[in-house]
């Protein structure tokens, strides 16, 4: 599926996307972060290694893939977010997921098709 092309900015840095992406899928590849950040591969690398050199995430080799490890008890990097952790980021974003997932698999409720009997 083509997604339309983004510009501009947004709310959420492609740090916090790929960190999320992870959180759901700890043994997720790259190419599917990719996808889903809508970021290349490349860029996904670069942040994975950002994430791992300030302590946000750790990796295991296990066969041909890579298990990622989130430490939760991290404290963002911001000053403004002082205090918050890597773990409450990722539960507000979760439960905007679960709000968003139940939202659209909510039954589509039409308006009611008019009787032909009452119109007449």
């Amino acid at each position: 599926m083509k997604h339309p092309r983004h510009t501009g900015w947004t709310f959420l840095t492609s740090h916090a996307r790929v960190l999320a992406a992870i959180a759901e899928d700890r043994r997720t590849r790259i190419r599917d972060i990719a996808v889903r950040c809508r970021l290349t591969e490349r860029a996904v690398q670069k942040i994975i290694s950002d994430l791992e050199e300030d302590g946000y995430l750790t990796h295991t080799r296990e066969g041909r893939t890579n298990a990622y490890r989130i430490q939760p008890g991290t404290i963002l990097r911001h000053p403004a977010e002082a205090g918050m952790t890597v773990d409450g980021l990722l539960s507000a974003l979760a439960q905007q997921d679960a709000r968003q997932d139940a939202r659209r698999d909510a039954p589509r409720v039409l308006p009611r098709e008019r009787d032909s009997d009452s119109a007449r």
